[in-house]
């Protein structure tokens, strides 16, 4: 049977493939120290209390009817006064929507904004930016960035991109490497945006720039979110913010996202997210509107978690520099923030016991899944090269013990290819 062209030629998910292959060995009664999903184990990392206290009683008073397709007012309210306390941006209810997750509202935004045909640019590697440009039958135009500036993209390497282009996708901390923009790099890339605009005609569709920050909370030591509007206001008109309480709440399950920008940007995808029926449940969203405005409850967990998951990185990090210190062909990169730490495993061409090549990444990943009982994400899974080993290793869904003792599994597993 016939299907669509656009079901003929979406690309399936590495990470599900690699999924196959965990559970698999899972199946087989092996203990994988599973460093693949963006996701909380809930039994290591649960949501706050109050906030799930607050969903119980929200369901106990019968909050289970269809919630307004822009989200309850009074939590886009305190969602408005939760975005500037914390990072000083103002964006009234109207211009707030909220949806099941940050997902609806990625799409929701290329939708909105994006013809087929449409240019957009986003670096790799980056989460979904390739598949929502698939579903919205783009131009995509892949950014390639590099190691030395921690994967995160520059006005460089930018702007050969942005003549005629519709969207330029950007996110910090950046899924998969948990690094950040700086402020110069990031002010860089904004003033490309506005030099861009001003070169535009009248009624000419200007650039328009996805800020992806859903892990804004989730920073470590000195290094500090920034955002373009609050770099260069006059890019808010253009400006369309994907955020949430997703990450850094551990609240995956819960799915209250929320995005924010121009009011006429968001009164059209509130449309595509109604039609999708993609909103956030209504008893989640009257637990948060009340939990996000606790200032001391908010603080509390973010120190909690922050400290947990800086921890887990940090282990992680300092298990794979030792190992580079011994002659490893290994590398990573100082923790910024988010859950994620980018790893370097260099050794493709080796040849394993059984006497396989290692022709990739992929191959490498299968490698230590087998031998170490270790999975990590190529960075082939967010739009690179399959020849690029870097990788994304998660920790939410592991314990500091779990990471403290995959590390002199994985030196096994690599002291035995030749």
């Amino acid at each position: 049977m016939s299907v669509s062209k656009l079901a003929q030629n979406l690309r399936g998910s590495e990470i599900i493939k690699i999924a196959g292959e965990i559970n698999e060995l899972k199946r087989q009664g092996q203990n994988i120290a599973n460093l693949t999903i963006g996701d909380f184990d809930s039994n290591i990392y649960p949501i706050p209390a109050d906030l799930k206290d607050g969903i119980v009683d929200a369901y106990n008073h019968n909050q289970t009817n269809y919630p307004p397709a822009d989200g309850m007012l009074n939590l886009r309210e305190s969602v408005s006064a939760f975005l500037n306390s914390r990072m000083g941006l103002n964006y009234k209810a109207n211009e707030i929507l909220i949806s099941g997750g940050s997902r609806p509202l990625i799409y929701s935004t290329f939708l909105a904004l994006v013809d087929p045909g449409d240019k957009v640019v986003f670096p790799a590697p980056s989460w979904n930016n390739n598949h929502y440009s698939d579903l919205t039958s783009a131009n995509a135009v892949i950014v390639e960035t590099k190691p030395e500036n921690n994967f995160m993209p520059t006005a460089d390497e930018i702007a050969p991109h942005l003549k005629g282009a519709t969207l330029l996708a950007l996110c910090s901390p950046l899924n998969p490497t948990g690094t950040m923009f700086n402020k110069k790099d990031l002010e860089e890339i904004c003033d490309l945006v506005i030099a861009e605009n001003k070169k535009r005609a009248a009624g000419e569709k200007p650039l328009y720039l996805l800020y992806d920050q859903i892990y804004s909370q989730l920073t470590f030591g000195d290094f500090k979110h920034y955002d373009p509007v609050t770099l260069r206001p006059e890019l808010r008109p253009y400006t369309v913010f994907v955020d949430g309480a997703s990450k850094c709440f551990a609240s995956t399950g819960v799915r209250v996202g929320w995005g924010f920008g121009p009011a006429n940007i968001i009164d059209n995808m509130k449309a595509i997210v109604g039609h999708m029926g993609a909103w956030s449940p209504k008893a989640e969203q009257v637990a948060m509107a009340h939990f996000i405005t606790d200032t001391a409850a908010v603080d509390t967990y973010l120190d909690d978690l922050k400290g947990k998951i800086r921890a887990s990185l940090t282990t992680l990090h300092e298990g794979f520099q030792a190992l580079k210190a011994e002659g490893f062909q290994v590398d990573s990169i100082t923790p910024m923030g988010a859950i994620y730490l980018t790893l370097k495993i260099d050794y493709t061409g080796k040849t394993t016991p059984d006497g396989k090549v290692l022709k990739d990444s992929a191959d490498i990943n299968f490698y230590l899944i087998k031998e170490a009982k270790v999975a990590l994400v190529p960075f082939s899974a967010f739009g690179t090269d399959d020849s690029v080993n870097w990788f994304r290793a998660s920790v939410g869904a592991s314990t500091l013990e779990d990471i403290e003792q995959l590390i002199p599994r994985v030196k096994a597993a690599l002291s035995k290819l030749k």
